[in-house]
């Protein structure tokens, strides 16, 4: 049995209007993606790049958009990237444009890649706040999106293991 290699590429969606992020559907990106490879590479570029070409993850409050094709065609797909200019969801259009960030072999190097640069990204954030009180609302608000487990939760767990 053969096995096919495939590349990730993540990207994230650059766009001025906030309501573009919202509206974004990965069936949307998929297609604004084959069009730019058809308008590029033409037909033989369009059919390289559809045999396994998938839209494996999108974080629409991010924008962050995890891409996958084979190995032989991956050049061709990040060529035609920069082409995509708008996405269509709802039939309206909203002008993006999609950046490489990374192209990696598994989805697990892609996300070790996308913590290194997101804590880079906060690192930035917190150096250009022109004072203490932005720098502390910052962390007050990356502090409160932690996922903690809830009092109410863990409480009626120990109930039910009493009464038994």
């Amino acid at each position: 049995m053969v096995r096919f290699k495939n590349r990730y590429v993540l990207c994230e969606v650059l766009s001025d209007d906030p309501r573009c992020r919202q509206c974004i559907e990965d069936r949307a990106v998929g297609l604004a993606v084959r069009d730019a490879i058809g308008r590029v590479h033409g037909d033989y570029g369009l059919a390289c790049c559809s045999i396994s070409f998938t839209v494996k993850y999108l974080n629409a409050y991010t924008g962050t958009v995890l891409l996958r094709c084979r190995k032989d065609s991956y050049r061709l797909l990040c060529s035609a990237l920069p082409f995509v200019r708008s996405l269509e969801s709802r039939s309206q259009r909203y002008p993006c444009a999609l950046n490489t960030l990374h192209v990696g072999g598994t989805i697990r190097t892609c996300q070790k890649f996308l913590i290194q640069y997101n804590r880079r990204q906060l690192l930035m954030l917190l150096q250009n706040c022109t004072n203490e009180e932005e720098r502390q609302c910052i962390q007050k608000s990356l502090l409160s999106c932690s996922l903690t487990e809830e009092q109410s939760q863990s409480g009626d767990e120990d109930d039910d293991d009493g009464t038994e």
